[in-house]
């Protein structure tokens, strides 16, 4: 299943981190609309819900319908596959469920969009991990590389998961506004959930030890690094008494 060569396959990596700085640049200025920054005049809304179930739930199905095309199935492959899928398993069905999204919406632009890049971005991995990477011999789960970077990914999903859960606590008394979080990592940061994304994308791309994971690493920080930057903004907006002392995204930094 060879749909590049590993040269043309390069520049189109390098493409596509180019538009990953762009897009870096317009969300600094331009916030996505979805969520609590959304805003009239982004066209026709659905169920956020459903988008989000639609949008997240590309990458899970995409790089599954790849694996069972090809030939490459040794156990380290599979086991990218797998935590891939245990991460947009939860973004896909378990996340929307638990939001409580009840009458919200998102513009059919925004899922639109999230669509093409998920479907970019995985073909961009599957095709590394099921055919130009050739593979992973045994020996690379002993790799420190390998060890490493899986431990990276599953403490940036922990701090994912962990920072969602305590956002999802602050409407357990059926409020639909937003408060100001606490407890965890969000006495250090306002985002700590695409914190921890970001370091899940990070351990992946050390675990794979590839172009492909980088690319993926470099596109998660320039799309939740500017969201990260805009809910802390809105928080200092909205709330008078809003920590002083915390940053945007990553603790004692930025």
């Amino acid at each position: 299943m060879e749909f590049l060569s590993y040269e043309e396959y390069k520049t189109v990596c390098y493409i596509w981190l180019t538009l990953a700085f762009i897009v870096f640049l317009v969300l600094i200025f331009v916030k996505a609309p979805y969520g609590r920054h959304r805003t009239e005049g982004w066209g026709i809304e659905i169920s956020a819900k459903k988008g989000w179930i639609i949008m997240e739930s590309i990458p899970a199905v995409l790089l599954t319908v790849i694996l069972f095309l090809s030939h490459n199935r040794d156990l380290v492959v599979f086991f990218f596959w797998a935590i891939w899928t245990a991460h947009y398993v939860n973004r896909a069905w378990a996340w929307p469920n638990r939001a409580r999204l009840y009458q919200k919406l998102m513009p059919l632009s925004v899922v639109i969009l999230a669509v093409i890049f998920n479907t970019v971005n995985c073909l961009i991995n599957g095709i590394w991990l099921f055919s130009l990477s050739g593979g992973y011999e045994l020996s690379w789960m002993t790799d420190p590389r390998f060890i490493f970077g899986v431990a990276l990914f599953f403490f940036g999903m922990i701090i994912n998961i962990k920072s969602d859960d305590i956002l999802f606590s602050l409407r357990d008394d059926g409020s639909t506004g937003y408060k100001i979080p606490r407890g965890g990592l969000f006495e250090k940061v306002s985002s700590p959930n695409y914190f921890g994304e970001i370091i899940e994308w990070i351990g992946f791309a050390i675990a794979t030890w590839s172009l492909a994971g980088l690319t993926f690493a470099i596109w998660t920080f320039c799309n939740l690094a500017p969201r990260a930057f805009a809910h802390h903004r809105w928080y200092n907006e909205e709330f008078p008494d809003y920590p002083e002392d915390r940053k945007a995204l990553i603790p004692f930094v930025i």
